[in-house]
């Protein structure tokens, strides 16, 4: 019964980091490409109300797929399945660096550019919050490929 639980917690938070892998990938193919040919302005308010819905709708995948991926690696301890909760762990690890470098990153950037969206006021450093925001987004990529990797390696372990 607890391999089962574990496979479908490592499923669950598949899924779920697959939605945060999948946003941050579309940004990084194709809207960073696109915000470098916008001025600042339209950068900023694309962004800002980009940032306003994606800060309030995927808080459930981001929380979500932390928190199944740390059930995944307790389950998978627990059964005995040390391979599996290994695997588990690192991408749980992944999933925490990933969420520190949203927290002092790239969330001050998002509260900045909604406000400034909101408001209609944009900042004199729009171009520099943009620039600071994609100056992660690889980093961030590269950690959902490891978090996802291993959470793909849980499941096939258990």
């Amino acid at each position: 019964m607890l391999i089962v639980t574990g496979q479908i917690l490592a499923a669950v938070a598949v899924l779920a980091n697959a939605v945060v892998y999948g946003t941050d990938w579309s940004v990084a193919l194709i809207t960073r490409s696109v915000y470098r040919r916008l001025d600042d302005a339209t950068v900023t308010v694309s962004a800002g109300w980009g940032h306003y819905y994606g800060d309030r709708r995927m808080p459930i995948f981001g929380a979500g797929g932390v928190i199944t991926a740390l059930l995944t690696t307790v389950v998978a301890a627990v059964a005995g399945q040390t391979a599996a909760a290994v695997a588990a762990g690192i991408a749980l690890a992944a999933l925490l660096c990933w969420l520190g470098i949203y927290v002092k990153v790239a969330k001050p950037v998002n509260t900045a550019q909604t406000a400034a969206a909101q408001s209609g006021v944009i900042p004199a450093n729009a171009r520099a919050l943009q620039d600071k925001w994609d100056s992660v987004l690889n980093a961030r990529v590269a950690l959902q490929v490891v978090a996802l990797s291993g959470l793909l390696a849980a499941l096939a372990l258990l």
